[in-house]
């Protein structure tokens, strides 16, 4: 019983870790008087899919008093590792040369469910003042 822990375990922490690090970019932001950018990422086929992935997170983003970013990013068919992923790198690198304060995806899934590579993820984002969100699940409230 103990092994089924320990991964969520893990993953709350990792998820507590992600909300400090948005919590910090934020208020970076924010004391320089200027809106939250953020970079829309989708894992979604072109399309209808996509279309209404990106309407999400531009509603989601809007409620949150963000600005979305002009470019938006998506790599297509199944969660590839991120190595594999060009429009997620192109949204990391995006974000990290400033265009952007963060990376907004739909859940954490589009990004990845292996733990290891997600904390690699988050340190490399904070290492350049940029966040990772998500939208809420529908039971949570925006940011």
């Amino acid at each position: 019983m103990s092994t089924s822990l320990a991964p969520a375990a893990r993953t709350a922490r990792l998820d507590a870790l992600r909300q400090d690090y948005m919590d910090e970019a934020i208020a970076a932001v924010t004391r320089h008087d200027r809106a939250v950018r953020v970079a829309p990422y989708v894992l979604a086929p072109p399309g209808a899919e996509r279309h209404a992935d990106l309407e999400l997170i531009a509603r989601y983003a809007a409620a949150a008093g963000w600005q979305v970013a002009r470019s938006s990013f998506a790599d297509t068919g199944q969660p590839l590792p991120l190595a594999e992923r060009p429009g997620f790198t192109a949204a990391c690198q995006y974000a990290a040369q400033g265009y952007a304060d963060g990376v907004l995806a739909i859940a954490r899934p589009a990004i990845t469910t292996d733990d290891d590579s997600y904390a690699r993820v988050l340190e490399h984002l904070h290492n350049h003042g940029v966040f990772l969100a998500f939208l809420p699940a529908q039971r949570e409230a925006t940011p």
